[in-house]
């Protein structure tokens, strides 16, 4: 049975940080972030700097890919594997086009061709639950504990910080984590392949993510 996949895009594939970090810095002086910006989580980000995304002309289609060739990466795995693929975003509006529009565009110049996107406020639990999906991939701590606790889910998060700091309950809860979308990849083709060859790809997957005496 094919495996159904979610994929959050700021801070898993798209530089949402790195462009919120260059607006910043571009008024010196005045400062449009309360304080330093969290470019994984992206906490701090001030009223005026949404501001400024809500008035830019298709705003989602200006991002730089984190890690150059990891879209299309995907895109080869879920072709050559038959896995079913959801993109999870609550980015906010800007000018132009929807963002639904202006995500699978995004998706589709990074080389991810009929990308399937899902624009919600929602619980990303309740969204992997009610899409009945197999595991979802996120850079947010709290979406991946709402995925452990709220549904059947398993859950791997990109934490492109410290390792040491990497938040302790969400392993305690059997969510893996990972530094860069490569490794989370290479993870999903491993753990597919062996199910495929034996059986069972939750065991499979905490295996690889050393998760084996995990919840």
């Amino acid at each position: 049975m094919s495996l159904r996949l979610g994929f959050d895009l700021d801070g898993v594939f798209a530089d949402l940080g790195g462009r919120l970090n260059k607006y910043s810095s571009s008024s010196p002086g005045t400062p449009d972030v309360d304080g330093p910006l969290d470019t994984t989580h992206l906490r701090g980000a001030s009223a005026k700097t949404w501001s400024r995304v809500a008035a830019m002309e298709n705003f989602w289609e200006s991002l730089d890919e984190i890690e150059p060739g990891s879209v299309r990466q995907l895109a080869s795995l879920a072709r050559e594997r038959r896995w079913d693929v959801i993109f999870l975003t609550s980015r906010p509006d800007s000018k132009g086009d929807s963002v639904q529009v202006q995500s699978q565009r995004w998706l589709e110049n990074k080389g991810y061709l009929l990308p399937s996107v899902f624009v919600t406020k929602g619980s990303r639990g309740r969204i992997a639950a009610a899409l009945a999906l197999d595991l979802v991939v996120d850079d947010n701590p709290g979406n991946c504990l709402d995925v452990a606790t709220e549904s059947d889910a398993r859950a791997i998060l990109v934490w492109r910080g410290a390792a040491e700091v990497a938040p302790v309950s969400a392993r305690k809860l059997g969510v893996g984590a990972v530094p860069t979308m490569g490794e989370c990849l290479s993870v999903l083709d491993q753990a597919d392949r062996a199910a495929r060859r034996e059986g069972g790809f939750l065991a499979s997957f905490r295996r690889l993510l050393g998760l084996a005496d995990s919840y």
